[in-house]
């Protein structure tokens, strides 16, 4: 699980794309073309100018989620069932605060805490750049600002492939003045829409506390 969870770390480090079909757009961006007819923006800024849309719908925790796992280094929280999710001190990655797994199944978890505050708009490109030094394709499947429990986030839906696994990831990026979370679900790409609801369920867990 180690190779997954390195994708959302903030290691700092950019990354050079190799060499890869490119391209121009109808508004003028160099773009890296994938094999699945996606594409990766060249210059990260002119990615960033790409307008991120804000979902009108208000996201909630799950009536179901009864316990309230609580961050150690930042004020937020994560309610989940604890019959369907199984949750623990990382035991693959010591830079996450949380690993959660759905109980008997393929759909996996990661919780990212960071006392640094980032701004919201610029998660995205932090995310992508690090991803692609094991995830050369990995690519925006679905982007958008949500209101999650009172709070705007990131939402995050991307796919890359690592050692030749299609890796599918969904998941919510915030920050306040208190640090930073990733809370961040993956499974194969093909198990996506079998656990979409219940990734969903997850990560609307997500809530501030002070």
């Amino acid at each position: 699980m180690k190779t997954f969870y390195l994708v959302f770390l903030f290691l700092g480090v950019n990354f050079c794309l190799s060499a890869q079909t490119r391209a121009i757009t109808d508004t003028g961006q160099e773009v890296v073309l994938n094999s699945d007819g996606t594409y990766a923006y060249v210059n990260e800024e002119e990615a960033a100018a790409v307008t991120i849309p804000t979902n009108p719908e208000e996201f909630s925790k799950s009536d179901s989620a009864s316990f309230l796992l609580k961050s150690k280094r930042i004020g937020v929280g994560f309610w989940l069932d604890p019959k369907l999710w199984s949750f623990g001190a990382p035991t693959d990655n010591p830079d996450a605060e949380y690993e959660v797994t759905l109980k008997g199944e393929d759909l996996y978890g990661v919780i990212i805490t960071e006392k640094i505050e980032v701004p919201l708009e610029t998660m995205k490109n932090i995310a992508l750049n690090n991803a692609r030094q094991i995830a050369p394709d990995i690519h925006v499947v679905k982007q958008e600002f949500r209101n999650v429990n009172g709070q705007k986030v990131l939402f995050l839906q991307l796919n890359g492939t690592m050692d030749g696994m299609k890796i599918a990831y969904l998941g919510y990026f915030y920050s306040n003045s208190s640090g930073t979370v990733q809370f961040i679900t993956f499974t194969s790409q093909n198990l996506l829409e079998e656990y979409h609801e219940a990734s969903q369920q997850l990560i609307n867990g997500l809530v501030t506390i002070s």
